[in-house]
């Protein structure tokens, strides 16, 4: 069965999370990617931990299934060489080096795009390659607090907080996924590449979506948002007899069923909180009643009823229930695949369901230089000095 980018070279200069995570989407798509790495490895990723199993990193393993590896020394002149033959022979270029370092080796855009016109060239930086920051070195915490991500997230309480996972980084990594499909699409019409210049920052900003709307539009500053929502009321997480819960009550008919739930059908009737408008300005005053109530049972209990009259919820699951909730396990986003080192592992699986291509694990993330005899006799070379 041919996949969806079958047929797609993909040359991966990138480490860490934003440039593994789009190169991995991009093999699960079936693109043949190619990990470069300086000889004895280069990715970070490989380090960190713990866990380690039997000596690999779960960081690791969580962006690279689906390539393989080779190590190059991009600073000798036979690296150069080999990275210049590759190019050669590939579609997309992608790195995720600080602005000006593959200037300086010589690998630049205008110089891979002169040996194939054809490359897609994809850059990944912290600010981009224009600007008064492209300079600077950027990681996902800086990037969370330099893109407004962490004035909104936590509360009074605990003060700015990031994101748990490196959202910036998943972000850009998607973000790049995209735009390379797109210019790998407009080259089947103008017949040449074009560059990519991505940065982790950019993705942030982005991410602020309708809260940086909403500043733009009334260049009011907001503030910690917490567990509510800036723009809709009941949207929070609440406490109930036996722990915590999300109610999302998104429209004015949600709201009357759920008043009507809890016993408090003149709520819906209150000019304060007709409607989510209404709702939003009497937040502080809506919140105490609703969560006094929801205070007198369970979880299971409000969550059974919600689920009943479609008003959405769900329960602020700890990652050991995540992974053994009936619906992951149906949708496969728990896999499990053997690594040459590592021995069984249990990866995540991918959100990507095509039905004509659906997505295939046809390699573990590969060990250092894992397949550099492979490689290299293809292009000539009988190993990599």
């Amino acid at each position: 069965m041919t996949e969806t980018l079958s047929g797609i070279r993909v040359l991966d200069l990138t480490r860490v999370l934003a440039g593994p995570l789009c190169t991995m989407i991009l093999g699960d798509l079936g693109a043949e990617v190619i990990k470069v790495e300086a000889p004895g490895g280069s990715d970070d990723t490989r380090n960190w931990g713990p866990p380690f199993k039997n000596g690999v990193s779960a960081y690791y393993l969580c962006a690279n299934r689906n390539k393989k590896s080779i190590t190059v020394d991009l600073k000798s002149e036979q690296g150069k060489e080999i990275i210049k033959t590759l190019v050669k022979e590939c579609d997309v270029v992608i790195h995720n080096f600080k602005t000006g370092t593959m200037e300086r080796l010589g690998l630049d855009y205008e110089i891979l795009a002169k040996i194939n016109p054809k490359i897609v060239y994809c850059s990944i930086t912290g600010f981009g390659e224009t600007g008064p920051y492209k300079d600077l070195a950027g990681y996902d915490y800086i990037i969370q607090a330099m893109s407004g991500l962490m004035s909104i997230t936590g509360d009074e309480g605990s003060g700015p907080q990031k994101v748990g996972v490196a959202i910036t980084d998943i972000l850009t990594g998607l973000y790049a996924c995209i735009g390379i499909q797109a210019a790998l699409l407009e080259r089947n019409q103008s017949g040449t590449g074009q560059k990519l210049d991505l940065s982790l920052f950019d993705a942030g900003v982005s991410a602020l979506v309708n809260i940086a709307s909403n500043y733009l539009m009334s260049e009011k500053i907001p503030g910690l948002i917490g567990n509510s929502h800036a723009n809709i009321v009941p949207y929070q997480t609440f406490d109930t007899s036996n722990g915590k819960m999300v109610i999302a009550v998104g429209n004015d008919r949600q709201f009357k069923k759920f008043v009507d739930i809890l016993g408090l059908e003149y709520l819906s009737e209150s000019p304060r909180f007709q409607t989510n408008a209404k709702r939003v300005e009497h937040r502080q005053e809506l919140i105490p009643i609703l969560q006094k109530i929801l205070l007198s049972k369970p979880t299971e209990y409000w969550q059974e009823h919600c689920q009943q009259h479609g008003i959405p919820c769900g329960p602020i699951n700890t990652i050991d229930k995540v992974f053994n909730d009936p619906q992951v396990r149906a949708r496969e986003m728990m896999i499990e695949t053997k690594h040459p080192q590592a021995g069984d592992i249990k990866l995540v699986g991918s959100p990507l369901k095509l039905s004509k291509t659906p997505i295939k694990i046809k390699y573990p993330p590969p060990l250092v230089g894992e397949h550099n005899d492979e490689i290299f006799k293809d292009l000539g070379y009988s190993q990599n000095k």
